[in-house]
């Protein structure tokens, strides 16, 4: 049972209703082309993460059942003790996931978004290669590997509703549990509150190992990160800091700092790269603007529904993963990739983003007609691209008309 698939009807309800409450009371924390990319980032990852997910849970159950030092069993006990240990090896491997460039690369992701709601906490790295090292003692001390996978997914889901600026302090459950109000914190470019708050479900970790941050009224938190990645498309997104870690790798003429850069604390770079190719970054927020493009309402709306298709298409992939071939599964996440993509190019009003997107248009077509899809689901996306197709033209006019 995956729980996280069953979770996704309810994150998208709760994004609904999020962004319906936001409306009444005249709060302004959604943005379209943010909140496009947010999920589509998501959505994307969830996809990649399917294909790699193999290799760290062979490792896990290898380990488990060669080196386990104790059977510790199903009770009761061991499932609560081995929700909290999980957060614990949480705590590390998200606190090393900002202390460390390498892994920074791969979290970075989670943090470029410049609003803060639930879309936010969709949006998660497909990257992520190194993370399962750090709950591999877990499996040492015997915990079965379908425990740690249940516990994970509830860790997961627990995380999704702290992302959201509709709720304050919380009181006492401030002391002990990961709270909007903390995360919030955690998810600053603020000077105050960078590399802060770590947890998962339990702060406690923070509390303990001297990373925690209360949020502030008088330093209200600026979400997003320094050095803006600037971009709608979550390729852009996803390989932000791993291209810059590369092109220091390449231009700096040290070979030790070319092998040991990517281990260094986040931010390191090697001494004569400063110098001849520096990095933009201020950390002077008091004129803080955030990353915006204008996008006439016709072509958010079709940029709302082809995203829509695209997760159709993405939930199907993953309900029939185990019946599907390696080609299969090539193509749609392939699919999903160019979808989201072409949507980014959109809302960035790029000059090739109207060729792109009609020609992705025509590819799902055929695709909705030729090939084996369930009957709904390709009715389902015939029906969104006859709908889509005024309203792309019009807006797609009207964009160019802005950019003259």
């Amino acid at each position: 049972m995956n729980l996280i698939l069953i979770a996704v009807p309810f994150f998208f309800a709760l994004i609904l209703i999020e962004l319906a409450y936001g409306k009444i009371k005249g709060t302004d924390y959604y943005r379209v082309n943010d909140g496009l990319t947010s999920l589509a980032t998501g959505s994307i990852n969830q996809l990649v993460n399917l294909s790699k997910s193999l290799i760290p849970f062979t490792v896990y159950v290898a380990i488990h059942q060669h080196y386990a030092l104790f059977d510790l069993g199903d009770s009761a006990l061991i499932w609560v003790i081995a929700f909290v240990a999980y957060d614990f090896c949480y705590y590390w491997n998200h606190r090393f996931g900002h202390e460390m460039n390498l892994l920074w690369a791969a979290h970075v992701i989670h943090h470029s978004s410049e609003e803060y709601n639930l879309t936010t906490a969709l949006r998660q790295t497909g990257s992520s290669f190194l993370s399962f090292i750090f709950y591999l003692p877990l499996a040492l001390l015997g915990f079965d590997p379908l425990i740690i996978i249940a516990v994970g997914a509830l860790n997961l889901i627990y995380q999704f509703w702290v992302h959201t600026r509709h709720v304050g302090k919380l009181g006492w459950f401030e002391l002990f549990f990961v709270t909007p109000s903390n995360h919030r914190g955690h998810h600053a470019q603020n000077t105050v509150y960078i590399d802060r708050n770590y947890g998962g479900v339990f702060i406690i970790w923070d509390r303990l190992f001297g990373s925690y941050q209360e949020e502030l009224e008088h330093d209200k938190p600026i979400f997003g990160i320094r050095g803006a990645v600037k971009s709608w498309n979550p390729i852009v997104v996803n390989l932000q800091v791993y291209r810059q870690l590369f092109q220091d790798a390449l231009h700096t003429k040290s070979w030790w700092h070319k092998l040991t850069l990517w281990f260094r604390r986040t931010g390191w770079r090697p001494p004569d790269v400063i110098d001849a190719y520096p990095i933009a970054k201020s950390d002077d927020l008091s004129n803080f603007k955030k990353y915006q493009t204008e996008v006439p309402n016709a072509l958010k709306a079709h940029c709302i529904i082809q995203y829509v298709a695209t997760v159709a298409i993405a939930l199907a992939l993953s309900l029939n993963f185990s019946s599907m071939s390696l080609l299969e599964h090539m193509v749609i996440v392939a699919f999903a990739i160019i979808s989201s993509v072409s949507i980014g190019a959109l809302m960035e009003n790029q000059h090739y983003a109207g060729v792109l997107e009609w020609l992705r248009l025509t590819i799902l077509v055929i695709a909705a007609t030729l090939f084996p899809l369930p009957q709904a689901l390709s009715i389902f996306l015939v029906v969104c691209v006859l709908v889509c197709t005024p309203l792309l033209w019009i807006g797609r006019s009207r964009a160019l008309q802005l950019a003259v």
